[in-house]
């Protein structure tokens, strides 16, 4: 069993602990799960290269940590509840048992296909219990799986399964998200076709759609599946071998593969579930989360797995058939510990409470926000009207390169703040610095936001690319983690996220590279340049607003030209990339530092120029005027 910290003198003293001899504090949890062979050593690192080895020369496999070493006592006991879209249609539950058994039988048919230990495996896939199986599955024989969001472009999505190296494509005939139906194997036909790589493409039967299936390529689930054993053996792991890649937005435009490895990522996602959580046995935890993003992967799949939990899977969104939808499951399913993003409450806040009238919603313990600050109104709407002023906030704070929670409440225990993500779990230092990389010391600072030391879960690469990662993450501040964010530390000690301070805009918890969407644009045959900055946005965090120069547009034309951008970018990348706002205007600032033109196009979007005359190398001054005089907000001048 997962060690559990109970009061808040504990979590000190576990901080403590941990930060005194890290070595002991993270072995003693790495001691609660399964190891075929023990580590040499706990870990070995440096910031400089970055290289970074935890649990050293340890193998395992983490399908046993999952099943193996719990299907004695808890074989019976429900690990995944599945609620479909649509509410008038049946929910599933699989025991671990029943888990275990499709999980072995998918591991054969991927066998089947020729995919072994290391081989690449993309998953392009609505949010079914199939989806939790694969990934189990690949984890089983040691293939690297890599969960592509199944509202990405076929372009965005052939991008990715190039950059791994996917051999194999899982994906279905459509899915279901509220009333529409997404075409998922059409999308996949047109991006496979830019794929020479691809070999095989699984199509799972969902939505009864007519789809095409490629002779000699593509094959059913069910076809796939049909007499396979229900034991497969598990491969042997190296700790630091590969356990996933999953992709995000980069500021150069092309996505970045992060890379996690198998034991580190194991001892820190089932160690921050139990804790931040602090799930009970006989607990449902319900994560809203896609697994197409990182909190899918780490807090709906492995971490709750990973301590024998009950973990509720939801295919739909929150406001079909109507905004009550997320009440009437924790009701049906008698949810404890119910986590989703900021966006999402915002989202059913404007909606009014009408929907939350006849929702008992006595089971819930625990309410958990992630992907994004959440503002001070929401957290109060979340407490008062969902949580009955009686359940805890976890504000979650973490990335899909820190694999798991690293600052956050532990729930019941850590007195909260709205807005404020409060302290780092224990095993965590972080640090904020100036901008000449000063360590800022004490409390009531702010600055950027660093990690000192490394935890088990942190991501080891991007894939293809170990210098980019280096620049990512490491070359900014010398010896630091960089994360990206602004943050302050209070008085008390607590930390408040301010947001992204480099060119990534995250929009409802969805982190999108500036350089991307500007590239999609460009593509605009009336298009000569453009600038995407994020700017406050009521219901998504943040939206996007696009700066566009087209020197060839005719009187008249701008409202087509704004349309047919936001078709293209949604076409090329993705419905959550489209511009929320585009504004044509007759050049972009030329400034000395891409860094300054992005502050000055920023403050423009979110309607603020008065300090722009501060900015002493600002060189066109008359551009600046007429980007304002013609912005699409107000700007305070």
């Amino acid at each position: 069993m997962i060690n559990k910290i109970h009061t808040l003198g504990g979590y000190f003293h576990e901080y403590q602990k941990s930060m005194t001899n890290p070595d002991d504090f993270w072995e003693q949890q790495a001691e609660c799960l399964y190891w075929r062979k023990r580590w040499d050593r706990v870990v070995d690192w440096n910031f400089e290269e970055p290289r970074i080895s935890w649990f050293v020369n340890a193998k395992l496999n983490i399908t046993e940590s999952i099943f193996e070493k719990n299907l004695y006592t808890h074989g019976d006991n429900t690990a995944i509840i599945w609620e479909p879209n649509d509410p008038g249609d049946r929910s599933i539950t699989l025991t671990y048992r029943e888990l275990y058994m499709e999980v072995n039988k998918f591991a054969n048919s991927l066998k089947n296909l020729g995919i072994c230990k290391g081989d690449r495996v993309a998953l392009y896939m609505p949010m079914v219990p199939e989806l939790a199986i694969a990934i189990l599955a690949c984890a089983r024989i040691g293939a690297i799986h890599s969960v592509i969001f199944a509202g990405f472009s076929a372009q965005s999505l052939s991008e990715r399964i190039n950059d791994a190296g996917a051999k194999v494509v899982l994906t279905a005939d459509g899915g279901f998200r509220g009333a529409k139906i997404i075409p998922l194997k059409a999308i996949a036909d047109e991006a496979v076709g830019k794929c020479p790589v691809v070999e095989t493409v699984v199509v799972l039967r969902r939505t009864n759609t007519d789809v095409e299936m490629v002779g000699g390529r593509d094959i059913w689930w069910h076809d796939l599946v049909a007499g396979q054993d229900e034991y497969c053996p598990a491969e042997e792991m190296d700790a630091e071998d590969p356990l996933f890649i999953l992709y995000t937005s980069g500021s150069t435009g092309k996505p970045k593969g992060i890379l996690h490895t198998t034991g580190g990522y194991m001892v820190y996602t089932a160690y921050t579930f139990r804790n931040v959580f602090q799930y009970s046995e006989g607990d449902v935890y319900f994560c809203t989360a896609d697994i197409g993003w990182i909190t899918g992967h780490s807090y709906v799949v492995y971490g709750p797995l990973l301590n024998g939990a009950q973990t509720l899977m939801f295919e739909g969104v929150p406001t079909w058939p109507d905004a009550g939808r997320f009440w009437d499951i924790v009701d049906k399913h008698q949810v404890s510990q119910f986590y989703t993003a900021p966006t999402a409450i915002r989202s059913l806040l404007s909606m009014g409470n009408e929907f939350l009238e006849g929702k008992k919603l006595e089971s819930l313990k625990v309410l958990g926000t992630v992907g994004e600050p959440i503002n001070e109104d929401a957290w109060h709407w979340y407490h008062d009207h969902v949580g009955k002023n009686k359940c805890p906030i976890v504000d979650t704070w973490w990335q899909t390169e820190t694999g798991g929670v690293l600052i956050s409440p532990l729930a019941g225990i850590t007195p909260t703040k709205p807005s404020f993500a409060t302290l780092p779990l224990p095993g965590v230092f972080p640090v904020i610095v100036d901008n000449q990389g000063k360590e800022l010391k004490g409390n009531s600072v702010e600055g950027n936001l660093c990690v000192k030391f490394p935890w088990p879960g942190i991501a080891r690469t991007i894939w293809g690319d170990h210098e980019r990662f280096y620049q990512t993450y490491f070359s900014t501040y010398k010896n630091y983690y960089f994360t990206g964010d602004g943050v302050r530390r209070d008085e008390d000690g607590y930390y408040r996220i301010l947001g992204r301070v480099d060119d990534v805009i995250n929009v409802s918890g969805h982190r999108l590279g500036t350089a991307e969407i500007e590239n999609a644009i460009n593509e605009h045959p009336l298009v000569n340049e453009s600038a995407v900055v994020g700017y406050p946005h009521a219901i998504k965090g943040q939206g996007i607003y696009a700066f566009v120069v087209c020197p060839e547009l005719s009187t008249g034309g701008e409202e087509g030209i704004r349309r047919s951008i936001k078709q293209g970018v949604t076409k090329i990348i993705g419905p959550f990339a489209r511009p929320d706002l585009v504004q044509i205007v007759p050049g972009l600032p030329k400034t000395r530092s891409g860094k300054i033109m992005r502050r000055i196009l920023r403050k423009i979007a979110e309607g603020d120029a008065t300090s722009l005359g501060d900015i002493s190398t600002l060189l066109d001054e008359e551009i600046v005027e007429k980007i304002i005089q013609s912005a699409l907000v107000d700007v305070k001048h």
